[in-house]
């Protein structure tokens, strides 16, 4: 099983970043996937998540409104895009697969994850 996310990086507040997951060893659509992050300090925290077929997404009220979870099941990936980026939204995000797409649900080993700093 692999969890590989990428697309993170240095943006300024305001600004916007989409970061992809690409998985493989696991039936993918049978599982729901989710976003997580983890700033400096703090414990990791559910931010985003969408059902196997894609169907259904819930979002942490602290991106509500401001990001968008989609994933391919074609190639096995699953995507966040953030806009309107916040200085608090500095940290290490991470995909997972579980059973609830509205919570934290983590099934798997974790991957590298993606570093997201958000600084003028």
């Amino acid at each position: 099983v692999q969890l590989v996310e990428s697309g993170g990086g240095l943006v300024q507040p305001g600004g916007s970043l989409n970061l992809t997951c690409t998985t493989s060893g696991f039936t993918f659509d049978a599982y729901s996937m989710s976003w997580y992050r983890q700033a400096p300090g703090k414990d990791r925290e559910w931010v985003a998540g969408i059902s196997g077929a894609g169907y259904s997404t819930g979002y942490a009220d602290f991106v509500k409104g401001r990001s968008t979870i989609s994933r391919d099941n074609s190639k096995n990936t699953v995507a966040l895009q953030m806009t309107s980026l916040k200085p608090d939204d500095t940290a290490v995000y991470y995909c997972n697969a579980g059973e609830r797409y509205n919570a934290y649900d983590a099934w798997l080993a974790w991957g590298q994850g993606t570093q997201v700093t958000v600084s003028s």
